[in-house]
Formats: structure tokens, C-alpha cells, sequence
């Protein structure tokens, strides 16, 4: 992908993700989709993350997520287990409590619909040595 007006897919690229940028490596783009609303209780957005950019490990409490892979490839990995390479059409459901992280492959744009219902605990980021093996076994 290389026209940057595909690069964060149906859903447009949006703006530098400044707000959220410690719990990235490298560089991501946040789109919201749903304006902020008092009776709305779900966030929705077009996360767009650069070649190699990948969101640290985290857990969702309180509530869920969905992923909506829309544009470019990428990995989503549950602690403990195998990373999934994911392409546009493909679907995560990630479960309360289960802690994880998601983001581009090295030589690829990935856009998601991000789909987020409760609260958000960072944790470490996922280090250049575990990023590198992904793919290789």
C-alpha cells in the first residue's frame, strides 16, 4: 500500500494518535467514528498504525473489544499464544480481562475499526526481539 489515501482504509488515515502515543512503538493515526456522547458507552475509531507500529500489551476491563481489519495486514497476539496474521475482512472479538496487543507487520500499513466498550489498563511494551520472531515459527 502505497497511495496514503488507502492507508487508513474506507475509513480515512485521521490524525497523529498524540493522545495515546506512550503506549505505541511507532508511529499511529486515530480516526473517531462515533462522536463523544454521554448515552454512548462504546468508543469507535480507525486506529492506523505505519510499517512496524504496534500498540503495547493491554486489557480490556469492564467490557470488550472488536477488531474490523479494513485495510493492509497486520498481527493481533494473546499472551501466551500464537500472533494471527490478519487481512481486510477478518474479525477479532477480545474478551475482558484478556491481555493482548495488535498492530502492523513490518512491511505493511494496517487499519482496524477498533470497537471498545469499558476501560483500558497499558502494560509493557511487546519488545523489538518478540516482534521480530512473529512469523518465523
Amino acid at each position: 500500500m502505497t497511495d496514503n489515501t488507502e492507508k487508513g482504509g474506507l475509513f480515512g488515515l485521521g490524525d497523529k494518535n498524540t493522545a495515546y502515543q506512550k503506549y505505541f512503538i511507532g508511529q499511529s493515526y486515530l480516526n473517531g467514528l462515533i462522536a463523544a456522547d454521554d448515552d454512548i458507552d462504546v468508543q469507535v475509531a480507525n486506529v492506523t498504525f505505519e510499517p512496524g507500529c504496534r500498540n503495547n500489551w493491554h486489557i480490556h476491563h469492564d467490557g470488550f473489544q472488536l477488531l474490523l481489519v479494513t485495510a493492509g495486514e497486520g498481527w493481533y497476539q494473546e499472551k501466551g499464544q500464537p500472533a494471527q496474521l490478519l487481512h481486510p475482512g477478518d474479525t477479532v472479538a477480545i474478551h475482558p480481562g484478556v491481555e493482548h496487543w495488535h498492530g502492523a507487520t513490518k512491511d505493511s500499513w494496517f487499519s482496524h475499526i477498533a470497537i471498545t466498550k469499558g476501560t483500558t489498563e497499558w502494560l509493557a511494551p511487546v519488545t523489538d526481539a518478540e516482534y521480530a520472531e512473529l512469523g518465523t515459527k
